[in-house]
């Protein structure tokens, strides 16, 4: 059986799991649509809060952000779970005891303000409009590669996945959607990490194999994994792998991350679903249990797979001659870079003709002595996408084909999971602060239950046409999400709770200066660059 035909039935088969959940779990109310009926177990409800928090920036870019930059970017981890900290302490079990279905509800109800209930809506929107762009290039990525269609095929498939079981479950179908898929996505990721972690160290544990010694038969055998990896990077000019940034700047990015994370209205919404404030809190931990399991492998990923892309780039050593196009297009080792090629999202250019591919970094003065007494003339892996790394892993690794398959559907699960919490945010926020609350307070259960479905249909159009082109790959259009709510709607969810002084005026301006001044720092730093 080839490869595409095995990706095919095993992504065939999640997408039925998923449709047979939706059918399953149809919601019949809007306490079912926006809230699952207030009767989710605190464990499951932690297990699908994992699968609606790991999309497709943790599962896809992540491992790549980390891999590309190293130590520096472990930020992203530290900052991504001290955010549910945050929310265990300071916010879900508040806003799980305030009784309602969104966000904004809690913000209009607490500061008796429709106007701020509406600034929370447009708030809302844009964070969650923003997170979904992420998820919907995830899918496009996963499903061009693996299923061999165009990116755009692929997102309109994703689309239709999400538009069955959201539409049709609302919150409750997507709560056991999400358990479904985080199963998929857990295994998906850890398999392939323990296969590599047994290859380069011979320890079964990724988190403890990226401490560990290589393995005989390995490059740099019996040193240190992290000591060979700063090696191989620092003679070819790039920083070392363990060498970090200021920690006052890591520490600052770090608790923009956790306010972030904890102002994130899709992940809030979650903890609306249990049927005890105490449930709340406990949901929030087992989410931290749930996620610890990717995130304490995700740096092992990150570094085993820079130490195996630069050990196929420089097969000699770094000291040694590059690859030559001769092997990368015939040696069955180096089949991947031939196939991620076709995506658009690999390629590589023979800059001075001498059949090889020098990978090493042309920006390092340091570098351009031995560049120019080597006749190199820049460096010639042109482009290398980050967000392909954790799906060329098994590939670059040489792993077994059903290996392949499951990254494949883990990819396109992560993506789904998060794109369904963020979009149920955005048809709630509309259906019931916009519809419900502002236009048509008279409007029956089964009209706002139908204008809910409705408002999903409408974000999942919106959130595909912005996935055709987002604005940066994954993990970055996601880091302006969580600025954003950390500038608006953290705030106010914070001063909620725990203030009485705080009025509707200020949480409405506070709002409102917090997200447009996100916006015009990240548009001028944009046109800074353009």
């Amino acid at each position: 059986m080839d490869q595409t035909t095995l990706n095919i039935i095993v992504v065939g088969l999640s997408f039925a799991l998923y449709f047979g959940i939706a059918i399953w779990a149809r919601a019949g109310s809007t306490s079912e649509f926006y809230a699952a009926g207030r009767g989710v177990n605190p464990v499951v409800n932690g297990m699908a809060t994992a699968a609606d928090w790991m999309s497709a920036a943790s599962f896809i870019s992540m491992a790549g952000l980390i891999a590309f930059v190293g130590y520096s970017n472990s930020s992203f981890l530290m900052g991504w779970t001290g955010g549910y900290v945050l929310m265990a302490l300071l916010l879900a079990p508040y806003l799980r005891k305030f009784g309602k279905f969104t966000v904004p509800e809690f913000i209009g109800d607490r500061f008796y303000s429709t106007k701020a209930r509406v600034v929370g809506v447009i708030c809302l929107i844009v964070i969650s409009t923003t997170y979904v762009i992420g998820q919907m290039t995830g899918a496009g990525v996963a499903f061009s590669r693996f299923l061999e269609v165009s990116s755009t095929t692929g997102l309109v498939t994703a689309s239709c996945v999400v538009f069955v079981y959201a539409v049709l479950g609302g919150m409750k179908g997507i709560t056991y959607t999400q358990v479904a898929q985080y199963v998929v996505l857990i295994i998906a990721y850890t398999i392939p990490a323990i296969f590599i972690s047994l290859q380069l160290t011979g320890n079964p544990i990724p988190g403890l194999g990226l401490f560990s010694n290589m393995a005989p038969g390995q490059v740099g055998a019996g040193e240190p994994l992290l000591v060979t990896l700063d090696g191989l990077l620092t003679d070819l000019g790039f920083n070392a792998y363990t060498t970090g940034s200021s920690p006052f700047l890591m520490a600052l990015f770090t608790l923009s991350l956790m306010i972030g994370t904890a102002g994130l209205p899709h992940v809030i919404i979650r903890f609306f679903t249990v049927p005890r404030v105490a449930d709340a809190r406990i949901s929030a931990g087992w989410t931290l249990v749930f996620i610890a399991l990717l995130y304490l492998t995700a740096p092992a990923v990150g570094a085993m797979a820079r130490l195996n892309i630069t050990d196929l780039m420089w097969p000699e050593g770094t000291q040694g001659e590059a690859v030559t196009i001769e092997m990368i297009q015939n040696d069955p080792e180096y089949a991947w870079m031939n196939t991620w090629q076709q995506t658009g999202l690999l390629g590589w250019e023979d800059k001075n003709g001498d059949g090889r591919i020098q990978y090493y970094n042309d920006a390092n003065p340091s570098m351009t002595e031995r560049a120019e007494a080597a006749g190199w003339q820049g460096n010639e892996l042109t482009n290398f996408n980050r967000d392909i790394l954790v799906l060329a892993n098994p590939e670059i690794a040489n792993l077994p084909g059903w290996v392949i398959a499951l990254i494949a559907a883990g990819g396109i699960a992560a993506a789904l999971s998060t794109a369904a919490g963020l979009l149920l945010a955005i048809s709630s926020a509309i259906s019931h602060d916009l519809i419900k609350t502002v236009f048509n307070p008279s409007i029956s259960e089964k009209g706002e239950l139908l204008a809910a479905r409705i408002s999903m249909a409408g974000a999942i159009v919106v959130a595909t046409y912005l996935g055709l082109n987002p604005p940066g790959f994954a993990a970055q259009v996601v880091a302006l999400a969580f600025g954003l709510a950390a500038a608006t709607l953290f705030p106010a969810l914070m001063m909620g709770i725990f203030s009485k002084r705080i009025n509707a005026s200020g949480a409405t301006w506070g709002m409102l200066v917090g997200l447009i001044s996100t916006c015009a720092y990240v548009l001028s730093k944009a046109l800074d660059k353009t």
